[in-house]
This record gives structure tokens, C-alpha cells and sequence, in this order.
């Protein structure tokens, strides 16, 4: 087989299973295992497919031009995000000064929380709104509330958030991708969330397994200036470029 019909049936074979081991390829192919090695060094460097250790997977970057409303978001998903929530509300401390983003895994932090010493900012209407009903001292930055998201976005929040100097930032977002990063449809909040990693001391995406290898318009911020909560890293290649904490839902 030439090495050009051996590329065309990885990947037709990775399309069907999105995954392989170095070891079913080559039997696949009637192919040493040295061969294959080589040809997926090879398709990754071309961007074809993600090689991981002992095989490869399918690349699932998918592009998302547009957003669900916050209604929509708290529905998917729920106990992946409810994991994920929980862990990350254990990581505030009483001394911390802290950036909520507007989101509906962040919004679920507020679940976790118990009052205390912390003060927290958040550019989410719905979060200052359930912050205050819990007992929390909540800011808000000033801004253009945007529809949907129900996020407060734009130059005067930015300047708002400029002041702060976080010790924890809790963001979401809606694709993570190796060559794009963190991304998010809007450019506005895009700028919101950057604007707080850069102010934070420690940034936390929140984001559940399904938002690996999607990519939206606007990139946040590159893939090591967060550290990824997740229920499950679907590519362990992402593992070589942020610190990713997996949580498993409730049974």
C-alpha cells in the first residue's frame, strides 16, 4: 500500500471510530506499527488528526457561529456541570477577592457557596442577583447588559474590571481548541473574560467535555493561561498544555 492510500485509510478510519491504537491500525492496514507511528506523526503535523499516546483521534474541531440563551444552557449537560461546579466553589477561600463570569456552570457555583470573607465580582446579572439572596456582598461591573447571556459586557465594564486584582477568576466558555484556545462567539464578553484572566491571579475554565475541539469567533486567551475544570478530557493532548482537573458527575 503507498503512503498516500495508508493516510486516506487512517483517517477514513478514524472518521468511523474517532479513535485507534497504534496497534488496530497496523492490522488494519496490513502495516508495521513503526510505519503507522511515522504516518501519524506525520497527520498530526499537517493538522489532520490529534496524536495521543499509543494512537490517534479524530480532530473535532468544530466552528460555532453563534450562542444559546442562558434558559437553554442550564439544561445541557447538568450533572457534568453540577461536578464541575461543586469542585470548583471548594477552591474559593475566605481571603479571596474573586471574578464570577457570566455562565450557567459558574451560575451553579453559587449552589457550593456559603457566605463568608470573599469578595466577589461578577459581570452576571443572574449571579449578583442569587449572591445577594445567599448573603454574599456582590459587585457588578458597569456596562451594556447583553440579551441572551445575560452578561454585562463592554468598555465601561472592562475599565470596571481594570481596577481589580483577582486572586481567582471562574470563567466559562463555550469551545476549547489547541491551536485556538479559549473562545467565545461575542467579542465583547471575549473581552470581559480576558480582561479578568489578566487581572487574576489563577484563572479556572469551567467547562464540561463537550466544549473540546469546538471553536468559537473571538478567542479569550491561549490554552496555558487557564487551568481546565472538566468531567472527562476527552484528548489527552490538552493535558501538555493547561493543568486540567477531571471531576466525575454523581452517579
Amino acid at each position: 500500500m503507498l503512503a498516500e492510500e495508508r493516510f486516506a485509510a487512517i483517517q477514513e478510519l478514524l472518521q468511523k471510530k474517532r479513535a485507534a491504537t497504534v496497534t488496530e491500525l497496523a492490522q488494519a492496514l496490513d502495516a508495521s506499527e513503526s510505519t503507522i507511528r511515522r504516518d501519524l506523526i506525520l497527520l498530526a503535523g499537517q493538522g489532520k488528526l490529534n496524536k495521543v499516546h499509543g494512537g490517534a483521534v479524530a480532530r473535532e474541531d468544530a466552528f460555532d457561529a453563534g450562542e444559546e440563551a442562558m434558559s437553554a444552557k442550564e439544561l445541557l449537560n447538568v450533572a457534568e456541570k453540577q461536578a464541575i461546579a461543586r469542585y470548583a466553589a471548594k477552591q474559593i477561600q475566605p481571603d479571596d477577592v474573586v471574578f464570577l463570569d457570566a455562565g450557567s456552570t459558574t451560575l451553579m457555583m453559587l449552589d457550593y457557596l456559603q457566605p463568608g470573607g470573599a469578595v466577589i465580582v461578577t459581570s452576571g446579572v443572574m449571579h449578583a442577583q442569587k449572591l445577594v439572596q445567599k448573603g454574599f456582598k456582590a459587585y457588578v461591573p458597569g456596562g451594556m447588559l447583553k440579551p441572551g447571556t445575560e452578561a454585562i459586557v463592554g468598555a465601561e465594564a472592562v475599565q470596571s474590571l481594570s481596577r481589580y486584582n483577582f486572586t481567582k477568576a471562574f470563567l466559562g466558555v463555550n469551545g476549547i481548541a489547541l491551536s485556538q484556545g479559549y473562545t467565545t462567539p461575542d467579542p465583547e464578553e471575549a473581552l470581559v473574560k480576558s480582561t479578568a484572566m489578566e487581572r487574576a491571579y489563577v484563572s479556572y475554565i469551567l467547562a464540561d467535555s463537550s466544549k473540546f475541539g469546538r471553536v468559537s469567533a473571538v478567542t479569550v486567551a491561549p490554552l496555558d493561561r487557564g487551568c481546565i475544570i472538566t468531567d472527562r478530557l476527552p484528548d489527552r493532548t490538552y493535558a501538555k498544555h493547561a493543568i486540567i482537573k477531571e471531576v466525575e458527575p454523581d452517579q
